[in-house]
Formats: structure tokens, C-alpha cells, sequence
């Protein structure tokens, strides 16, 4: 199985507008999505051993990159309503 990005617009597509308005609106939301974009990317080089760390740092990345998701699609929600 071919490993992918998970970029935001891609994760959560029935967002598109909301994510596109905050990134314009919210600096805090444009700073965690920065963050997040980084991150995959990151987590990404290490599935395809681009980058080769210990497994705990690649666990710890991928929790990262969860935890900048959760924080992302909870705002996302808040607009939503």
C-alpha cells in the first residue's frame, strides 16, 4: 500500500471553506496548521525512510500530528455551528 500525505483539505474536504476562511482569519488556527503540514510531511519522510529515527520518535511524531488534527477539526467545528 502506497504511503500518503495527510494534508488538512484532504482529511477533512467538507471543510474546504471553513479551513480556507480561518487560515485567512485566525492566526492561531494558521500557526497549528502550519504546524500540522509540517508535521505529516515529516512523519511522511520517516513511513518512507526518507528519515530513519527510532520508533519512539516516529510515534511521538505521528501523536503530534493526531493531537494538531483534533485541535484543527475542533475549531473547524466551532465555525460549523
Amino acid at each position: 500500500m502506497p504511503l500518503k500525505h495527510h494534508p488538512l483539505l484532504t482529511e477533512f474536504p467538507e471543510h474546504h471553506e471553513a479551513i480556507h476562511q480561518l487560515k485567512l482569519d485566525n492566526a492561531h488556527f494558521r500557526r497549528l496548521m502550519d504546524e500540522y503540514e509540517e508535521t505529516d510531511k515529516e512523519v511522511f519522510r520517516m513511513e518512507e525512510n526518507i528519515e530513519t529515527p527510532e520508533d519512539t520518535v516516529v510515534i511521538e511524531a505521528k501523536k503530534k500530528r493526531l493531537d494538531l488534527k483534533d485541535q484543527l477539526f475542533a475549531m473547524l467545528q466551532e465555525v460549523a455551528r
